[in-house]
């Protein structure tokens, strides 16, 4: 074991004892039974939406409880962060409601790894002291040529046993020896000196009860090289920046920031072992841990992971860039925790609790099919200023020009969105995100409409193209408006009569060289000038919305 001056000049020389952090960070006064959770990602990638999943029960779980739930960034790899990732936390957060319960400047931060230095550093240090830590001068060739070795002679590949070069003890790691090298500068990594157990460990889950895993055998690194990246051994310094990896960090973390339940993937499961050797070395109390199931897809009648390399929709970004509406989303994903939530409404199965003891541990199915269909009833529940209000906060940046029309015909857009919506059985539910908005009713506003001009668009159903413009314009100048639809349809049935059109399909098939067509065709042109589609809400609510002027200006513009 190394002499504590040799540790001690490792690290700087105002480090405090791990004391000073016990007192900094004392247990939390809450009520008896309060939770203390929180979401860890780190940002090397986008959000998965397992991560909104994940986050989400251990926010309900904590605020059901009395306790607390915070979001702390894992950001200690720094060689693999991308670029905006952080930006993209506080969107998804912000719009699913799962940002922190503790704010940047709350008595338990920061909440950033990298801003955490010290307090690792000082478990570090404590650990090297007490021999359960030490330096590692194995280069990365070595480390090779020892995982070809193990493979080639068929035994666990690690850094463990007498595979660990520097481990204390072994031939090469006399003290004098390491001394010298720190007093060298060469670079190191520390590592912790694993108990070396074999064989299998049993610990318990919250969801899954009793588990097993192969113990944990590694001398793990705990704290990176203090080498700058791409530097020289003459550059090393103790006052290199020093950060963690995950293990070390989530070992210290969880204990200072008084973490009781960790709410997790089942990825983790194979690291417990090893975690649960941390919190023992560290004289830590370790939380409870509940590993959820990851989403899961079918693929070509196979589960698996829903991927982020593969699958569109496993980016939380998929979703807030489509403008899903979060009530919708989180009512789906409770109802994948716990299959009882999604037999409820919407609202009374947000407002009910998650109970881990009702998520299973098979992998729930995603159904984007699914989670369509229950967008579109629940934005059909919401009312017309409601749903342009979501509608502009999600244009805000990705359709301004979206934005200004909306605000510049308020009146219309209120209007437009009632159609076929109120007052009947059965309301419109086609709008299903919010990206969907412009195709289902940009046609409404005049700035977005582009008028049918060409008599002869394929659109029109093969007419003859003087025909259509006769009929155009003998509707334009005869139309008038009524709120009672049949006495509205009936000019639509005088014009067709009126230029020969067939009243009905028995008619048309008895005889269909004497009409041009029949009543559907004729309805069909104007439905094209007065909408530009062969498909629309039902086309007397949509004059209704539109005005006689609007109307009128769209039929004579396909007149000529």
């Amino acid at each position: 074991m190394l002499a504590r001056d040799v540790v001690d000049r490792l690290f700087p020389a105002d480090l405090p004892e791990p004391a000073h952090w016990e007192t900094r960070y004392p247990p939390r006064a809450l009520p008896e039974g309060a939770l203390v959770t929180r979401f860890a990602p780190s940002p090397t990638g986008f959000v998965h939406i397992g991560g909104v999943y994940t986050a989400m029960i251990a926010k309900d779980l904590a605020d059901r409880s009395g306790g607390v739930y915070f979001v702390r960034i894992e950001d200690t790899d720094q060689s693999r962060e991308v670029a905006g990732v952080t930006e993209q936390f506080d969107r998804a957060f912000d719009y699913f409601g799962i940002g922190s319960d503790e704010t940047a400047d709350a008595p338990y931060g920061p909440y950033l790894q990298s801003a955490r230095e010290s307090i690792y550093l000082s478990h570090v240090r404590e650990l090297m002291r007490s021999g359960r830590a030490y330096p590692c001068f194995a280069t990365r060739e070595e480390l090779e040529e020892i995982t070809r070795r193990q493979t080639a002679t068929k035994l666990p590949t690690g850094y463990y046993g007498s595979w660990a070069l520097w481990r204390p003890g072994s031939a090469q790691a006399d003290p004098a020896e390491v001394a010298a090298k720190l007093e060298a500068g060469e670079p190191y990594v520390v590592r912790f000196r694993s108990p070396g157990v074999e064989g299998r460990v049993s610990f318990d889950d919250v969801i899954r009860g009793r588990l097993e895993h192969e113990a944990n055998r590694n001398d793990v690194v705990i704290l990176k090289s203090s080498a700058p990246r791409g530097a020289s051994a003459e550059r090393a310094s103790a006052q290199s920046p020093r950060l963690p990896t995950y293990h070390f960090a989530h070992a210290v973390d969880e204990h200072l920031m008084r973490v009781n339940l960790v709410v997790r993937g089942e990825e983790w499961i194979s690291s417990v072992p090893l975690h649960l050797q941390l919190f023992e070395s560290l004289g830590f109390e370790p939380p409870a841990y509940a590993h959820v199931a990851p989403l899961m897809k079918t693929d070509a009648g196979n589960k698996r992971k829903l991927s982020k390399r593969k699958d569109p929709e496993a980016s939380v970004e998929f979703y807030l860039d489509a403008g899903y509406p979060a009530p919708a989303v989180l009512y789906y994903l409770r109802g994948l925790a716990n299959g009882r939530l999604a037999e409820l409404p919407l609202e009374q199965a947000l407002a009910e609790p998650i109970r881990l003891a009702e998520c299973g541990v098979a992998g729930p199915l995603v159904d984007m099919v699914k989670l369509a269909d229950i967008a579109g009833d629940h934005i059909a529940t919401l009312t017309g200023p409601r749903i342009l209000d979501a509608v502009c906060g999600w244009a805000a940046v990705r359709d301004p020009e979206l934005v200004e029309v909306l605000a510049a015909n308020r009146e219309l857009a209120e209007r437009v969105v009632d159609v076929e919506r109120v007052g009947v059985a059965n309301p419109r539910k086609d709008l299903v995100r919010w990206s969907d908005f412009r195709g289902l009713y940009g046609f409404f506003f005049p700035s977005l409409f582009t008028p049918v001009t060409d008599a002869a668009d394929e659109r029109l159903g093969g007419l003859d193209s003087a025909l259509v413009r006769k009929l155009t314009a003998d509707f334009a100048d005869h139309y008038t408006w009524s709120d009672e639809q049949p006495e509205w349809f009936g000019q639509v049935r005088e014009l067709a009569a009126r230029h020969g059109f067939a009243p009905n399909p028995k008619a048309y098939k008895a005889d269909p060289d004497a009409y041009p067509g029949m009543l559907k065709d004729a309805a069909n042109v104007l439905r094209v000038a007065i909408t530009g589609a062969t498909r629309s809400p039902d086309l007397h609510q949509v004059c209704g919305a539109l005005g006689a002027d609007e109307v009128i200006r769209r039929l004579r513009a396909l007149v000529g």
